[in-house]
């Protein structure tokens, strides 16, 4: 659709700078349908509107919240159709909390294991003998290892 330019339309450069986004996000974001498809202008620009801007700013606030891209389709489906029940909202906003507490508790096994990792540090040495290198280098030996030993299992069982 072509249209006519007036103030209220920008450029994707100047979207980018209004929202403090990147050019190459707003794009990617059109692609995923989070973002409306601007309209084209006479010279074939695409021209964006004071909607784009809104429902730019609804998308980074769902993204600093740690959302999913498939959660934020879902919520702007709810924010076009606001004469709906908002309980499948409260769902999906449940559902992320449960997820963000599962990847604190990774994380804090995370910092738990690194902290251990840390501690095998005897001070100044070479780095021959640091206890830090020594401790990755042998976990992953482990864990080739018994990628190594699943390969190898699932050879044997085809030939």
């Amino acid at each position: 659709m072509i249209s006519k330019p007036n103030e209220d339309m920008m450029k994707i450069g100047q979207l980018a700078s209004a929202t403090d986004t990147a050019v190459e996000t707003i794009r990617f974001y059109e692609a995923q349908g989070l973002l409306p498809r601007p309209h084209r202008a006479e010279n074939n620009y695409r021209v964006y509107e004071d909607a784009h801007v809104e429902r730019l700013a609804f998308i980074r606030q769902c993204r600093a919240l740690g959302m999913s891209l498939n959660e934020i389709g879902k919520l702007i489906q709810f924010r076009e159709q606001p004469a709906q029940d908002c309980h499948p909202v409260d769902a999906i906003v449940e559902e992320h909390i449960a997820h963000v507490g599962q990847r604190i508790r990774e994380l804090r096994s995370l910092e738990r294991e690194l902290k251990a990792i840390r501690a095998l540090c005897r001070g100044p040495e070479s780095v021959h003998g640091c206890g830090i290198l020594l401790e990755l280098d042998a976990k992953s030996a482990s864990k080739s290892g018994a990628r190594r030993r699943a390969i190898d299992g699932i050879h044997a069982k085809h030939d």
